[in-house]
């Protein structure tokens, strides 16, 4: 079925019952594959009674895990964090040699497994590996300990923030930052009263991504951490422990904590979302 446009051409319009089946189609497999298994981690966490569930996540080594996955993410996110800004900076203004081999790099981890970088860690500083040599000589500890598991964090969740900026950037374009250099601004200036509010939301929503994959990482955390109770193991890799020994009601409470960080995370992202989101020109009324 078709009508005429304002402008006289003719537009599509669908029948009725596509909306209603296109958006019940889509709840329908956010509530299989979504909904459902989130509220089966907290039904099966409180199964055998709060008291149950509290010491589950109050025990010694449910804390360790908390800790280090928090520390993890927040050494691995501010990196990430300058890294992004540069690489999308530099990528979006500026033209070098070997741009488009940075934008290859840059999505390096979205095609290569978790598990795979967490193996290319351990042949680089395993005991048996590359440098595994020098770091026994002078006593320095990467795989089996805390380094190892923010060095695979980072190199699993670095395209995050760059991938969310470079095409803002780009849409940008350089305008207002040569304007701002014709006026007498500074590269420092420029950045911080020019290009970063011009950026923020987007930079805001690539690091609520990039801590999100940085607390849920588990393939390459898991190849160089040694799972040590206490010392290396982050919160999925404990739940993984707690599940393999049986103690199901226990894994399924410390789950529960990653579901909630989910959640806020999830919140985070559609606070950022509605508040960059630009007006609709027929919200405005300038359309319609």
């Amino acid at each position: 079925m078709k009508q005429p446009s304002r402008s006289g051409t003719f537009v599509g319009v669908e029948p009725k019952w596509v909306r209603p089946l296109l958006i019940g189609g889509a709840l329908l497999f956010l509530t299989v594959f979504l909904f459902v298994p989130l509220v089966f981690v907290f039904v099966e966490g409180l199964k055998k009674g709060v008291g149950v569930y509290l010491a589950a996540i109050a025990s010694p080594d449910a804390q360790d895990a908390i800790r280090l996955t928090l520390l993890t993410a927040a050494i691995a996110v501010p990196l990430n964090l300058v890294f992004g800004v540069a690489a999308a900076w530099s990528i979006a203004k500026f033209r070098f040699p070997g741009k488009s081999i940075l934008i290859t790099l840059i999505d390096l981890p979205f095609s290569v497994s978790p598990v795979i970088a967490g193996l290319i860690y351990v042949l680089l500083f395993g005991l048996q590996g590359w440098f595994g040599g020098w770091l026994v000589e002078h006593d320095i500890k990467v795989i089996f300990a805390v380094p190892g598991i923010v060095l695979a964090t980072i190199f699993v969740t670095f395209p995050f923030i760059a991938r969310e900026l470079i095409p803002l950037m780009q849409a940008q374009g350089i305008e207002q930052e040569e304007a701002a250099m014709v006026l007498g601004a500074r590269g420092w200036q420029t950045f911080w009263r020019i290009t970063l509010p011009n950026i923020k939301w987007g930079l805001l929503y690539g690091v609520i991504l990039c801590n999100a994959r940085a607390m849920g990482e588990f393939g390459a955390v898991s190849v160089v951490s040694g799972h040590i109770r206490g010392a290396t193991n982050t919160l999925p890799l404990h739940v993984e422990i707690l599940y393999n020994e049986y103690q199901f009601a226990a894994a399924f409470a410390c789950a529960s904590v990653l579901g909630i960080l989910a959640l806020v995370t999830l919140a985070l992202k559609f606070a950022v979302e509605r508040r960059a989101r630009p007006a609709s020109p027929y919200a405005t009324g300038e359309i319609g």
